[in-house]
């Protein structure tokens, strides 16, 4: 596959204003968290998550965005584009998704860096500034309420993703 045309950016409101446009944007009412569910001890490049997601089938990256460690964000996927994130969500979302999610013994760990962190919150700052009333969620707080209560708790999680509890930092 050829290298993807992501590249880093520095989160400016300006990025979001050039592509504003209306019709896209009042679609986006959900911002969605992921991890890539690679070890803590393992690197995961924007390009090597582009190639699993093309060898799974998808058109690209389906994560709008993706933070390294190091705090890089990656522009993965046009924000005009329907992600390829969650089933039953896509049309109405942005997925971010971050390097990691499991400890050094592949057991899903909240592995984010302070520069992961701190470019997580940045990022969906400035969406909550392009889109107004989104909501913020975690992929796993999107699973099937199985035992009718009105709560997704851990046992109907489908997939632990993206090992952390999304509500409370945002």
């Amino acid at each position: 596959p050829e290298r993807p045309k992501g590249e880093r950016h520095s989160l400016n409101y300006q990025q979001f204003k050039i592509n504003k446009r209306k019709e896209i944007f009042k679609m986006k009412d959900a911002i969605i968290i992921h991890c890539s569910a690679t070890r803590e001890d393992k690197e995961l490049t924007a390009f090597d998550l582009d190639t699993m997601h093309r060898r799974r089938g998808f058109n690209g990256t389906g994560y709008h965005y993706y933070i390294r460690k190091d705090g890089t964000v990656h522009l993965t996927r046009p924000i005009e584009r329907i992600g390829a994130h969650v089933k039953g969500f896509n049309s109405n979302s942005v997925g971010i998704c971050y390097e990691g999610g499991l400890d050094a013994h592949g057991c899903p760990a909240d592995t984010r860096t302070p520069e992961q962190r701190a470019a997580l919150r940045l990022l969906v700052h400035q969406l909550f500034e392009t889109f107004p009333g989104s909501r913020v969620c975690g992929h796993r707080d999107l699973s099937p309420d199985r035992n009718g209560n009105g709560e997704i708790e851990p046992e109907e999680w489908i997939k632990a993703c993206p090992c952390f509890e999304v509500k409370a930092e945002f």
